[in-house]
């Protein structure tokens, strides 16, 4: 199976990183600086799985693709997807799989217009990592888990295959037959951890020392009940398992708290303001505050 990795950053990197070092086909999209630094440093993981150095992987940048993949692995951060989606267009063939592993639900829209739902499958993952100042791929914790599935829930050959090429890989792969209730209960997940540490600019643990645990198990209660509405309920042990997360006192920090304490942009827009607009107007008081704080850190930066 050839496998088009869609950026080599802290998620695709890592993935593709942990395929190529298992033996499989895998080439890398991306921009040049990252290119030249993959080229010069190799792709380089630091994790409690197990470190290791890849040198020189295969890349590609945007307009050298001439030939079609069975797999394209789409990891990209969901403010780059309308790029994204244009530098690997020339790698979708008549056969090809397309596994997104982008935060929220909107990107589904997005690529099943560009280029048929029949192409596009339902994907999560679950890690937490980032790249330091060096290129190198930090594996924060103890997982490293890529669920994917047929949207329609139906067992597919092509789910079998990616699940063949996946199998004996250094992270945790699993095929899900129920992998729009994963999304969803994922997406609960990430708003509610993102709402929390954005609007307090702290760890869990920090939040809670500061008396947020009220807080963030009302922003929980507000990400359940859309996604409810929208008649994907978390299951009891997804928001038990939620509820733990937060308010369990630790150093753990939603990745986009990351990128506000970095400068950087946010998936803000996608993961906290998209749930918002599926949601009935002004039921959400305590998101439609973290999507306000949001908001005017964006205006701040592009004043910046």
């Amino acid at each position: 199976m050839r496998i088009l990795v869609v950026g080599a950053g802290a998620i695709g990197g890592y993935f593709g990183g942990r395929l190529l070092e298992a033996g499989r086909d895998v080439t890398f999209l991306v921009r040049h600086p990252r290119a030249e630094r993959l080229a010069a440093t190799g792709l380089v993981l630091r994790s409690g799985a197990g470190d290791v150095t890849l040198p020189a992987p295969t890349t590609v940048e945007a307009g050298a693709l001439d030939a079609p993949f069975d797999l394209v692995l789409v990891s990209c951060k969901a403010y780059d997807l309308e790029g994204a989606i244009a530098a690997f267009a020339p790698a979708v063939g008549p056969d090809t799989a397309i596994l997104p592993v982008v935060n929220g639900m909107r990107h589904l829209d997005r690529l099943d217009e560009r280029f048929g739902a029949g192409r596009v499958l339902g994907g999560l993952c679950l890690i937490s990592s980032m790249l330091d100042p060096e290129g190198r791929i930090l594996h924060l914790n103890d997982f490293h888990g890529l669920v994917f599935g047929e949207r329609d829930g139906a067992h597919s050959a092509r789910v079998e295959a990616i699940a063949a090429a996946f199998a004996g890989a250094r992270f945790d792969p699993r095929p899900s037959s129920a992998i729009l209730q994963e999304m969803w209960e994922k997406w609960v997940f990430i708003a509610s951890l993102a709402g929390t540490t954005c609007l307090m600019r702290a760890s869990v643990g920090d939040a809670l020392a500061a008396g947020g645990a009220g807080l963030a198990l009302a922003i929980l209660e507000e990400c359940a009940a859309i996604a409810a509405g929208q008649g994907f309920p978390p299951g009891p042990a997804a928001l038990a398992k939620v509820r733990a997360i937060l308010t369990t006192p630790s150093g753990l920090k939603a990745s986009m708290l990351r990128d506000l304490e970095q400068g950087a942009p946010s998936e803000a827009e996608h993961v906290i303001g998209d749930l918002l607009r599926r949601g009935e107007p002004g039921a959400q008081p305590m998101l439609d505050l973290v999507m306000a704080h949001l908001r005017a850190y964006e205006i701040s930066r592009s004043r910046a």
